[in-house]
């Protein structure tokens, strides 16, 4: 199986969690196939908007979520 990557983000209440403040104005910037993929361009959309501490960008393995047991 790939190990597929999502990478999104949006604006947050709190920088330090992961409280989305509207989660339909999320900005899915794509599914990658493999985790260099995904970090590059996790870092293009953070950079982005790197002067904006509401907003924040993250990388979630989805291969993980979809096969959880194979991670053991």
């Amino acid at each position: 199986m790939s190990k597929l990557h999502l990478v999104f983000g949006g604006r947050v209440n709190d920088p330090m969690t992961l409280d989305f403040k509207d989660p339909t104005k999320l900005d899915v910037v794509g599914i990658f196939a493999d985790y260099a993929s995904a970090e590059k361009a996790w870092r293009s959309a953070a950079q982005r908007t790197v002067d904006d501490a509401e907003m924040k960008y993250v990388v979630v393995h989805l291969h993980r979520l979809l096969e959880p047991d194979l991670e053991a």
